[in-house]
């Protein structure tokens, strides 16, 4: 194994806290990345890694030197970068994550449409609705809903992801459709249990008048094809991004209900694990999301958000 090679699984090992994880990365058996981290504390006579049953940690004298191999594997892909950039495709791997419904409604079409631009990008898409770490994982780039924590990671605004209240035509035929916030209480609501309020709804009116009203229903559930399924059954009014009521609001088997009260549209964003040295294949794949997301994108269907 070459010393570059050696210093990049070194870095990896300490940053996920786990040998196994660090090699799966690279298609490496753990044995390989066991022995090469050997090699490196012999040739450099200290050790570097304490190795016990709940993971790995770096000694003092290998956080140091984990140090000095992040900065060195950083100068290394920023000088690929520069070239793949002289040459004017973006390269290598882009490793994304975002959530289930964002990521399969919206990110799939626009990254096969970026792929298709430019075939020597391989791109590693990874969808989950919890907390990622982008360090730990070794995540390129995330997209992220709603307002940002302060951190030491950097972003870029991409646009905006609106919601819209929504029924069916056979539920509002035997419930008579809310004319103000306030006779939402005589509704069985679906519950989105992850954001915008939970099982309180926040409205605001024409006038800039403000409502929040509690509800509550036969469904709660934290994914939102769960929450769109059961407004297809006829089973309540609920709260969806704009893009995922799209298609139901489009073929008729949802109508959009108090529509002169808007709700709360969330920020989306592109998160990536440092504000400095950015690579390119990420600033190349942010200005294009920047482009695709860019005005009213949740109207239109997914073969059509891409960009030439």
């Amino acid at each position: 194994m070459d010393s570059l090679l050696s210093l990049q699984l070194f870095a990896r090992i300490v940053e996920t806290g786990s040998f196994s994880k660090a090699a799966g990365e690279r298609g490496l058996a753990q044995s390989t990345a066991t022995k090469a981290v050997a090699r490196i504390e012999e040739r450099l006579g200290a050790r570097l890694l304490h190795r016990s049953t709940r993971g790995v940690t770096p000694t003092e004298i290998g956080a140091l030197f984990y140090e000095k191999c992040k900065a060195i594997v950083r100068d290394i892909e920023e000088a690929e970068n520069l070239a793949t950039l002289l040459q004017g495709a973006p390269g290598g791997q882009l490793r994304v994550s975002t959530s289930v419904a964002f990521g399969r409604r919206v990110l799939v079409p626009l990254a096969l449409a970026y792929m298709r631009q430019h075939p020597g990008l391989r791109v590693d898409l990874s969808f989950e609705d919890r907390y990622v770490n982008l360090v730990e994982q070794g995540v390129d780039l995330a997209l992220r809903m709603g307002r940002l924590a302060d951190s030491s990671l950097g972003a870029r605004y991409l646009g905006a992801n609106p919601w819209v209240m929504v029924a069916s035509p056979n539920y509002l035929r035997r419930h008579a459709a809310p004319r103000t916030p306030a006779e939402l209480a005589l509704h069985d609501c679906l519950v989105y249990s992850s954001v915008q309020g939970d099982d309180r709804w926040n409205l605001t009116g024409p006038e800039g008048d403000k409502a929040s009203v509690p509800v509550g229903g036969p469904l709660r559930s934290n994914n939102l094809s769960a929450v769109l399924a059961a407004v297809r059954a006829d089973m309540g009014l609920a709260i969806l991004p704009c893009y995922v009521a799209r298609e139901s609001l489009a073929d008729g088997s949802a109508v959009a209900v108090l529509t002169d009260w808007a709700l709360p549209a969330q920020e989306v964003h592109a998160v990536f694990p440092s504000p400095k040295l950015v690579p390119s294949k990420v600033t190349h794949f942010i200005a294009f999301l920047q482009q695709s997301l860019a005005g009213d994108w949740w109207r239109m269907a997914p073969e059509h958000r891409s960009i030439s």
